[in-house]
């Protein structure tokens, strides 16, 4: 009698004893990993949670682009839930609302037909109701996604292959935010603009040990969908630094005032994520309260254009007192900054620069396996092209060889074995068409094989020289914000009862001097009347004993300087940021405001408030060198400043004029040479290149300074020289010529005249400075000074002493004539 198994002792031997409280910490700790790593954070490298992730994906494999119909919206939530997200309908098509939202993300994903919602709370239709399709910037987050650029895991039910992260052509985590409550966290990071946002990662690639102020530079700060107004700096500055902020998001408004002599407040933007009919309703609660005193009527005037809530005023009552109970109650919100991200799988707040570098090392290693892919199928195709060839140089033979074969297989090794061909080259061989051994096919092969050579000399670069691969990412993110970047819709203002220094100071024209021994200062043009030319002038400045005026210049205290040194450096300042001091005053130690090396003099100023597209800084070395570099390479310069140049042994920057690549360029010498010629004769170079030579000099010559002029210029070339003289002469008697010659006499370097100090291109209207080594200072019209032709003497523009020089001099326009 046979006996049956006792399973009873099996099921004992797989039981086992655990205490209730560690099983239960165990399995809540998997339990919060799984909620952190699969549904409530983003990861830095696309800023996409894996809901998003996946229903972009579903997107790109159905083939529903850009430039496709729209698709039903629960065509793509059953795809998505179907094939990678299952975790419900409802959760997919809340993420795939909000990606078409324009009020929810600074550049939508999702391109959305029908009703999505409102800024008033309302839901969006049901999913049959509404399509979609992908939006142009989602795209660019896909983009490469077949070129092995990224890892891929199996779905989970193992029948389908997902990616991991999006190969992310932009850094999109900073761009559209991302927010999230997971088991113990939370995430809320902002939007931004897009175009900043590239600017700083460009700005990180050239620059990788900037900080996070230099960084700020950039991105200013958050920009909102919606708009308004971020109030104060300091939290923004927190958030970059740490990670962790809370910033105050205003309401725009503006004030108006009716026929019937009341106001009414106009809203305009309304704070990121705030709801308009709540507030709306808060506001009327507080009126009907008596809490709001002075409102009479309430009206929400919105529509498709925009928000437009309108807040009507009772007579007499003060505007100034509602706006303020108004924004302490109801227009100003708090935004709470946490800028939490999965790096590397596990959760972390990040600073600025560590969201900006953690992206970075994910395109950097997207375009490295893409730059792969695309090397291993050049190759490919080059091997296959190289047979080709070799058949064409061979073609009776190779003819003859595959007639006489039995069969495909027995051509294969035939030719393998004559003519040494691999295995897929005798198979590409064998299937070839008689109609592609034509001379015009084999030219096709030959040209297709130069150009597939050269992708692999490209491809091949890129991989071995991370310079050139960071070339790719950065002209790669160019076309992104030129094809994509906005305007930025919030502003940022200062924190309540608090402005800027900026706001405090007047935009007047200042003069700025410099000593030899760094001291600096500011004083009000207008402290220098105008005198007659030829005269001593007046003290413009109490030197100490040995020191000496180095340069002269004007400009307005709300510019920018860009401050050039000897050594080629280049330095920028703010000009109010340098003290305003009486004109008798010695200065204050430009150390303080700069960081100049020992030994190191500022030779050449240029203020701008911003610089034009496609203009140029011209620059010119004592020993005739000129060089030319695109003015967008000085928007990003450190505090402690950038180079400019790169000199040979011995020679110094003299001189810098921004030209706009149709300007001439006229040189002057120490000597009295001037020459002329066309700015195009010397190549756009970058920062770090030395340049050509602009003029041949004779012996014991060097170049005193350079001006740009126009073709039809009817302004006169100003001439000054140490002694005191100078004279104007009208461009046209300044021929132009090819670079590097020995150009035309300009002026008599004689006893009386001594040597050029400075040459500028004026107008009649003009006024000039002209400051002496000692401190000597003249303010004249230019009118003053005689028009007379080259190779002159010229006339006594100021009187100087027997031991003193002419430092130098600045062209100014007349005040009344600025506008």
């Amino acid at each position: 009698m046979s006996s049956e198994p006792d399973v009873s002792d099996d099921a004992a031997a797989r039981i086992e004893t655990v205490r209730v409280e560690d099983e239960m910490e165990q399995s809540y700790i998997d339990y919060a990993m799984s909620v952190i790593a699969g549904r409530a954070l983003p990861d830095v490298r696309d800023g996409l949670k894996p809901v998003h992730r996946r229903i972009l994906y579903a997107m790109h494999e159905e083939g529903i682009s850009s430039g496709s119909s729209h698709r039903k919206s629960s065509s793509i939530v059953g795809e998505t839930m179907g094939n990678f997200h299952p975790h419900g309908d409802k959760a997919i098509y809340d993420t795939l609302v909000r990606m078409a939202q324009e009020f929810s993300m600074r550049h939508p994903l999702v391109d959305g037909q029908g009703n999505f919602g409102s800024v008033d709370g309302d839901p969006a239709a049901a999913m049959r109701y509404t399509e979609v399709r992908m939006a142009p910037i989602a795209e660019e987050l896909l983009s490469d996604l077949e070129k092995d650029t990224v890892d891929f895991q199996s779905n989970y039910d193992d029948r389908l292959q997902e990616p991991t992260v999006l190969p992310a052509a932009f850094p999109n985590l900073l761009v559209n935010g991302s927010s999230g409550i997971a088991v113990g966290m939370s995430t809320n990071v902002p939007p931004h603009n897009l175009g900043e946002v590239i600017d700083a990662t460009l700005h990180l690639i050239d620059n990788p040990e900037c900080t996070i102020p230099d960084l700020m530079e950039h991105v200013e700060g958050p920009d909102f969908p919606t708009g308004a107004t971020i109030v104060g700096r300091n939290a923004i500055r927190k958030a970059y630094q740490t990670g962790r902020a809370r910033l105050s998001v205003r309401a725009d408004y503006h004030v108006e005032t009716t026929e019937t002599g009341t106001d009414r407040i106009i809203l305009d933007e309304l704070p990121y994520q705030q709801n308009k009919s709540k507030l709306v309703e808060r506001i009327a609660e507080m009126a009907n309260e008596g809490d709001l005193e002075g409102i009479r009527d309430l009206r929400d005037e919105s529509d498709r254009d925009g928000i437009r809530v309108v807040i009507e005023l009772k007579r007499g009552a003060n505007t100034d007192v509602v706006e303020n109970q108004l924004l302490e109650s109801v227009l100003e919100q708090t935004f709470g900054v946490i800028n939490l991200a999965l790096v590397d799988g596990e959760p972390k707040v990040l600073s600025l620069k560590e969201l900006l570098g953690e992206y970075l090392r994910h395109r950097k290693e997207v375009v490295r396996r893409r730059s792969q892919f695309e090397l291993d199928e050049a190759e490919n195709r080059a091997h296959i092209l190289e047979g080709r060839l070799l058949a064409l140089d061979n073609v009776e033979e190779v003819v003859d060889t595959i007639r006489n074969s039995e069969d495909r297989d027995a051509a294969k090794e035939a030719l393998k074995e004559a003519f040494g061909f691999t295995q897929e080259q005798a198979d590409h061989i064998v299937r070839m068409q008689l109609g592609s051994l034509t001379s015009l096919e084999a030219a096709e092969i030959e040209d297709e094989y130069e150009e597939v050579q050269a992708t692999i000399e490209r491809l091949e670069t890129i991989l071995a020289d991370e310079s050139e691969l960071l070339s790719v990412i950065k002209e790669e993110l160019r076309e992104i914000k030129a094809e994509y970047a906005e305007e930025r819709r919030t502003t940022i203002v200062e924190d309540t009862g608090t402005v800027t220094d900026e706001d405090l100071i007047p935009n007047e024209e200042v003069v700025v001097s410099l000593s030899e021994q760094d001291y600096i200062k500011r004083v009000p043009v207008e402290t220098y009347s105008a005198h007659n030319r030829g005269g001593k002038g007046i003290i413009g400045a109490d030197l100490k004993e040995g020191d000496r005026i180095a340069t002269v210049f004007t400009a307005r205290t709300h510019d920018h300087l860009l401050c050039f040194t000897d050594q080629g450096q280049v330095y920028r300042l703010k000009v109010y940021q340098i003290p305003e001091m009486s004109r008798t005053a010695r200065g204050t130690s430009a150390v303080n405001l700069l960081d100049l090396d020992d030994e190191e003099e500022i030779t050449a100023v240029v203020a701008t408030d911003d610089f034009e597209e496609d203009e140029y800084l011209t620059m010119a070395t004592r020993n005739g060198y000129v060089k030319r570099t695109g003015a967008e390479e000085f928007e990003n310069i450190l505090s402690t400043g950038i180079i400019a140049i790169s000199l040979a042994d011995g020679d110094e920057l003299v001189d810098v004029e921004v030209t706009n690549g149709a300007s001439d360029v006229v040189l002057g010498t120490e000597k009295g040479m001037a020459i002329r010629f066309d700015e195009t004769d010397v190549r756009s170079m970058g920062r770090n290149a030395r340049g050509v030579w602009g003029i041949e000099l004779e012996e014991g010559d060097r170049v005193a300074g350079v001006s740009a002029i126009r073709e039809a210029d009817d302004r006169t070339l100003l001439t000054v020289t140490r002694r005191g003289f100078g004279k104007r002469t009208p461009l046209s008697e300044y021929r132009r010529q090819s670079r590097n010659g020995k150009g035309l006499v300009d002026i008599k370097t004689d006893e009386r005249n001594g040597w050029v100090a400075a040459i500028e291109a004026v107008a009649e209207t003009d006024h000039v400075i002209a400051m002496s080594d000692d401190g000597q200072i003249i303010r004249m019209p230019v009118a003053e000074i005689s028009t007379v032709g080259r190779n002159t003497k010229g006339v006594r523009v100021m009187a100087i002493d027997a031991d003193d020089q002419l430092a130098g001099i600045s062209v100014f326009p007349e005040p009344d004539a600025e506008s």
